[in-house]
């Protein structure tokens, strides 16, 4: 599937949005890279790169400061789709995102919202044992291999830009 544009789906709160100022910079079978500013900027955030990964249920972000310094590397579980128009692709958010520091810390975050949107009937129990199962694994390739291995296909699509 060629992928021209992105759709991003959020239950918390309810919004689905038209990526339409993401550049898609590289794209494979299984991954698709994109650069991006952020929608409001913030002291961490100012712009970043990300690799939605197709088969495993992450997307993975590269977050940047206003400065142009490194911030955080940001994992949102998600869930993908074929989008409402042509060549366009749909990304669940399911709510829990892991984020790691530059010093290599691990935070899982927003596990209340997850929690929260099940209670609320915004997400199915499926939708819930998805999200778990593939921050399960994600949290595992992480304590085991490291974060190095994951973030390679993103930091050589970003070297092929810069």
């Amino acid at each position: 599937m060629n992928i021209n544009i992105i759709y991003r789906k959020r239950v918390i709160p309810n919004e689905c949005i038209k990526l339409d100022s993401d550049i898609i910079i590289y794209q494979t079978d299984d991954m698709v890279f994109t650069k991006w500013r952020a929608f409001h900027e913030k002291p961490y955030l100012s712009y970043g790169y990300s690799c939605y990964f197709l088969n495993e249920g992450y997307k993975l972000s590269k977050f940047i400061r206003p400065d142009g310094t490194f911030s955080v590397w940001y994992f949102d579980i998600v869930s993908y789709s074929k989008g409402p128009e042509e060549d366009s692709l749909l990304v669940q958010d399911l709510l829990a995102d892991v984020v790691v520091n530059a010093d290599g810390t691990v935070r899982v975050v927003d596990l209340d919202e997850l929690a929260q949107a099940l209670e609320e009937g915004l997400i199915t129990s499926s939708q819930m044992c998805t999200c778990l199962k593939q921050l399960h694994v994600l949290l595992d390739k992480l304590y085991h291999n490291g974060l190095q291995d994951i973030i390679i296909p993103l930091e050589n699509a970003i070297s092929q830009i810069n």
